[in-house]
């Protein structure tokens, strides 16, 4: 089976199993850290997606937010989060999604992020675009901060690692927004609806997918200081492109007085 279709009617199917127990009661608990949410929904849409995954590439690794890798003995692995926003989605907040890339030889080839609750699929494979809901789409054409839409987000556990950086962008962007769904804010940045998107300490299971979608829809992505973007590596800049350069800058000048003080 191709490898986006497999990962776009995956996440679909995942996604309706999250949005038929949206309302119902949640077994709910925190993982490592306060804010850091877990739901009975989260364990439940990783064993489909697994369970999808694994008869149609039974030697591909699978790497899960819930439970870790299911090893292979492939190049492949499929990097899966079956609910990024779970706090979002513990409240009855609509924006949440689930994000499902395929990686080959250490290359993101294909990607879905799937937001069930507003009825959106965002899909991309490499050197073929990225469409949201089957239309093609592409990022903003805005040139500088002080116009941009931006997005960024943080743990409550986590604030001091970010909190310079609300602050100062906060001061510049025409607008700040922490809407709780990485995967979901790169999709808006490959949408043209944010203009730039940043955040620390990020899983894979957050950006391989999205990473790859805002690259698609001609943007671009690094790391904060503008070194180059690993799936791995935490930290992540996605832009439109045009105001990368003044957002590394920002961004940087952040760093750079936090050390001075």
């Amino acid at each position: 089976m191709n490898p986006l279709a497999l990962a776009i009617s995956t996440a679909r199917e995942a996604g309706e199993l999250l949005l038929a127990r949206v309302g119902l009661p949640l077994l709910t608990r925190e993982k490592s850290a306060r804010g850091d949410l877990v739901t009975e929904s989260d364990r439940a849409a990783e064993a489909l997606i697994v369970a999808r995954l694994r008869a149609a590439f039974p030697e591909s690794t699978i790497l899960g937010e819930e439970h870790g890798t299911y090893q292979g003995t492939s190049d492949e692995r499929w990097i899966v989060d079956p609910l990024d926003g779970t706090t979002n989605y513990a409240h009855g907040y609509p924006l949440f999604c689930v994000s499902i890339a395929y990686e080959r030889a250490g290359i993101v080839v294909a990607g879905a992020i799937y937001a069930p609750a507003i009825g959106e699929m965002f899909a991309a494979s490499l050197g073929a675009g990225a469409t949201c809901n089957d239309r093609r789409i592409g990022v903003s054409d805005t040139e500088t901060v002080s116009d941009s839409l931006v997005c960024t987000g943080f743990k409550p556990a986590n604030y001091e690692r970010n909190g310079a950086h609300f602050e100062r962008l906060s001061r510049r962007a025409l607008g700040v927004r922490r809407d709780g769904s990485a995967a979901l804010d790169l999709a808006f940045v490959a949408a043209g609806r944010f203009d730039a998107f940043w955040e620390f300490d990020l899983s894979p299971w957050d950006v391989a997918a999205g990473a790859l979608i805002v690259r698609e829809a001609g943007g671009t992505v690094t790391a904060i200081d503008g070194s180059p973007f690993v799936v791995g590596g935490g930290s992540t800049l996605a832009t439109n492109g045009r105001n990368h350069r003044e957002m590394c800058d920002l961004l940087r000048v952040d760093v750079e007085s936090r050390s001075e003080s």
